[in-house]
């Protein structure tokens, strides 16, 4: 008889088990966002899926090659109006002198959130802010009446709004400066990006972004991907102030003596 009744309160005991009992929640109902996120694939080198490549740098070896990847585009296929596809071949062909990650420039949306980087959801009942370890990134997602963006920007305008349990984020007021990968990918500054945060467990969120630009695509396209919340007792974002880093890169041919960079020989296997 108990074994029966088990069995017939199995059911129900499931249903209560469902997804959205498991996500954190704010006083106010609303999912709890607040944490350390960061992605764990090779969208930063490339949003389609791609084989291993050789580094730009041949001295780099290894160090700076593209790992393999699966794509993380609907499709994986970017669709580039014609002008557009060359444009981007050009990029890739000259990555390393043209990426905005070669000389620390602030990374855009929807990059920002796939660096391999860890960023900071920070939440309450009234503003959500976003802060990115690399190059010290943030965006103020605007959570009341939708507002216009007073100039264009690299990180854009971002106005969000509650879907259910989904954080919508709708952006505009892009600049044309920043890319989408190591590839080569790009946008112009009529990008619009509206990004879609699903929380689907305590430790996991379901991260889709939704590209438009008429200049660039002959249609919209969308990228997809989770996001892990890291669980380290002692995890904190800590400062990347990568710009400091590129000024010989950026400035040293302005130097009245330019220093001289010596660079380590391969080292040689042991006899």
């Amino acid at each position: 008889m108990r074994c029966e009744l088990l069995l017939a309160l199995l059911p129900v005991m499931v249903t209560a088990q469902t997804p959205a009992s498991r996500i954190p929640r704010m006083p106010d109902g609303k999912p709890n966002l607040n944490g350390i996120w960061q992605t764990m694939n090779t969208a930063n080198w490339d949003l389609e899926t791609h084989g291993p490549a050789a580094a730009p740098v041949v001295a780099m070896g290894a160090q700076a090659a593209t790992p393999p990847g699966l794509g993380v585009v609907e499709g994986n296929e970017i669709p580039y109006l014609p002008a557009a596809a060359k444009t981007k071949e050009a990029n890739y062909a000259n990555r390393l002198a043209l990426d905005p990650e070669t000389k620390c420039y602030l990374p855009g949306v929807p990059r920002a959130t796939y660096l391999p980087y860890p960023f900071q959801i920070l939440q309450s009942a009234q503003s959500l802010i976003i802060a990115y370890e690399y190059a010290g990134a943030a965006r103020n997602i605007n959570m009341g009446k939708p507002q216009q963006p007073p100039t264009d920007t690299w990180m854009g305008w971002s106005n969000g709004r509650w879907e259910g349990d989904t954080l919508v984020v709708d952006v505009i007021g892009f600049n044309d400066q920043t890319w989408f990968d190591r590839a080569g990918d790009f946008h112009s500054d009529s990008l619009h990006v509206v990004e879609r945060y699903t929380p689907v467990s305590a430790g996991t969120i379901q991260y889709q972004a939704t590209m438009e630009d008429p200049k660039v695509f002959s249609r919209p396209w969308k990228i997809s991907m989770p996001l892990y919340r890291h669980l380290e007792k002692n995890i904190q974002l800590m400062e990347f102030k990568c710009a400091e880093l590129t000024e010989e890169l950026l400035y040293g041919h302005l130097r009245k003596k330019p220093e001289s960079i010596t660079r380590p020989s391969p080292a040689q296997p042991q006899q």
